[in-house]
């Protein structure tokens, strides 16, 4: 078992840093040493003793009920995001995590014939993905929104599946493809977090946040700010290269014979330009980039 008492605490500090005594309806007095909260207070607000708050910021976990973590999330205005990577990390503390964590494959993944029809069944872009934000399988359309992530820019082996982090913070067509790219770096950032939070002991996600900190001051930066997020619906705005601006909601679900992958469908409002933006893509799609290798 993985030793995550460093992650814990720098997670529940970073908490504990963003939460302002006014926003809890707290007296500030006194010259304050840090951010946000004191320790004592967020004691206070779970109805526990300081002492105890103390060994849990440690990464201390053994022994802590689900009642005192709840007081815990709620005392630091823990978002859903947040509380569920609060779990995963005392669970993890517990050795009960491996209990919850998903069966990560060995083997390089296979698109099943009956996920890619299914794919190709759904007229609007579609893709899975992967805990790592690996680009696993898509539909034709789905395919040529991305066609930025097949262009073998960033990897090294073709064989390697495109990955939206990488493309993220190591390609520059990104910053053109994202039109609010800090937005979709936070996004991916947290995305990435949770994950790690899900499953500390992924050596491929481990490999993965190691190189992007390596290569990119501004992933490293985000890192290190400890955000989570649930990724499952909403609206994000891109710039295709053929196309141009595309406004598209989205729903992402967990593909229940695949543990661990997600399927995302994007959506134009029926009539709108984003709507005939995807009827000229899918005719691209058809003609020139259905050439690309």
């Amino acid at each position: 078992m993985n030793d995550n008492r460093a992650e814990v605490h720098e997670f529940l500090t970073s908490r504990r840093a963003k939460i302002s005594p006014e926003r809890v309806g707290l007296p500030v007095t006194g010259a304050r040493r840090v951010p946000g909260l004191r320790r004592g207070e967020v004691a206070t607000l779970a109805g526990v003793s300081v002492e105890y708050y103390a060994k849990l910021e440690r990464g201390q976990f053994a022994g802590v009920s689900a009642g005192v973590l709840e007081s815990i999330a709620r005392a630091l205005r823990l978002d859903d995001a947040e509380r569920a990577h609060l779990m995963h990390l005392a669970q993890d503390a517990n050795g009960s995590g491996a209990l919850l964590r998903p069966n990560r494959r060995r083997k390089p993944f296979t698109v099943r014939p009956s996920l890619q029809w299914s794919l190709d069944a759904i007229t609007a872009p579609a893709i899975v993905v992967n805990h790592r934000s690996d680009l696993l399988a898509c539909n034709h359309l789905g395919r040529a929104m991305h066609s930025d992530l097949f262009a073998d820019r960033v990897r090294a082996d073709a064989a390697v599946p495109p990955n939206f982090a990488r493309f993220t913070f190591l390609d520059s067509a990104a910053h053109r493809f994202y039109p609010d790219w800090n937005l979709f770096a936070d996004m991916t950032v947290g995305n990435l977090r949770t994950a790690a939070g899900i499953d500390p002991h992924d050596k491929g996600l481990h490999d993965l946040v190691g190189e992007l900190s390596t290569r990119s001051d501004d992933f490293r930066r985000r890192w290190g700010s400890h955000d989570v997020r649930i990724h499952g619906t909403g609206v994000k705005h891109f710039r295709h290269h053929v196309v141009g601006d595309l406004e598209l909601a989205y729903e992402t679900m967990d593909l229940v014979a695949e543990p661990g992958l997600k399927m995302t469908i994007y959506a134009a409002e029926p009539g709108s330009p984003t709507a005939q933006a995807l009827t000229l893509l899918a005719s691209w799609a058809a003609t020139d980039f259905s050439r690309t290798p």
